[in-house]
Order: C-alpha cells, then structure tokens, then sequence
C-alpha cells in the first residue's frame, strides 16, 4: 500500500496560521446549486479569491465591475487537471451553458479572457420612502409589513430563508 504519512494534531489555535479559500456556504446547502459539481464549487472559490488581488490591482471596467484573469493552464495547474476538464468547469459555471456564476469576455489579439465572477445572491435596492411613508401619514397598522418574508413556519426553513450564520463558524 505504499508509506503512509503521519500527520498531527492541531493544538490550540494553530489552524488560523493559515490563509483558506472561501466557499460560499450557499454553494454547498442551496437547492439551486445541488447540481453544480464540487469541482465547478471549488472553481469558483478560488476565482472568489483572485477578485480581492484585482480590485487591488485597479481591475475595474467602465462600469465599475471587477474582473479577474484566470486562464485554462492556470485552471489545470491549480486543479491537477486536464484541459478538457478545466474547460468543461469553466463552461458548467458560464452564464452561456451553465449557472451563470461567471461571465466571459473574449478580447481576442491573444489577450486572456476577462472573467466576471457574479454573484449568487440577489441585489435588491429598496426603493426610499416618501415624505409620506416617514411620517405614517394615511397608513393604518393593519397595512404595515415588517417583512416581505413570512416569517411563520418551521424554523429549518426560516434559518435559511434568513441565512442565520451557524455560532460555531468563524
């Protein structure tokens, strides 16, 4: 069976000496996301990642969006990959032919591809109140909402309707 190695324990708080890759938790536990591979998953961390050294680097377009350069070598390099495989995560991310966590821009003349990694959580901007609504003028009780989610139900759901962070996660 070959030499095994003998790793040890961690003590105390020695697991923070290291710098970790995120992946989002909603990528793991969310409906949406159960088909996407772990690999496609891990992918789209490690592009998490690389979006912090771009916005350091200025890597806005006129728009304001980042955007990271991640080419297929270096996919295959950091995956122990094939390029048939790095491509095939590439795509099951695109917005084209997969979830729609990434979105390519093709710049041609030998450039890399400018890649946007999106967001998968919804961005919704509350409209801001009127004059009216501050006051409270001609609303009665019985019209107001506190929230657009109900909130009755089992509490499984309403954990994660309301992404209650799990206490033992830091």
């Amino acid at each position: 069976m070959g030499d095994v190695q003998v790793f040890d324990y961690y003590y105390g708080d020695e697991s923070s000496q290291f710098s970790f890759y995120r992946i989002p938790r909603p990528l793991i536990r969310d409906k949406r996301f159960k088909g996407l591979s772990t690999e496609a998953k891990l992918l789209y961390g490690l592009m998490l990642d690389r979006m912090g050294l771009s916005a350091k680097n200025g890597w806005y377009d006129d728009k304001g969006r980042v955007y990271i350069y991640y080419t297929a070598e270096e996919i295959r390099e950091d995956l122990c990959c094939g390029n048939d495989k790095a491509l095939k995560l590439l795509a099951e991310l695109d917005m084209k032919k997969g979830y729609g966590l990434i979105e390519r821009i093709k710049q041609g003349q030998g450039k890399p591809t400018k890649i946007y990694v999106k967001r998968f959580t919804t961005r919704t901007v509350p409209e801001p109140p009127t004059l009216s609504e501050v006051r409270g003028a001609d609303i009665g009780f019985s019209d107001f909402q506190t929230s657009e989610k109900p909130m009755s139900g089992p509490r499984r759901i309403r954990c994660l309707d309301l992404g209650k962070a799990d206490p033992s996660y830091i």
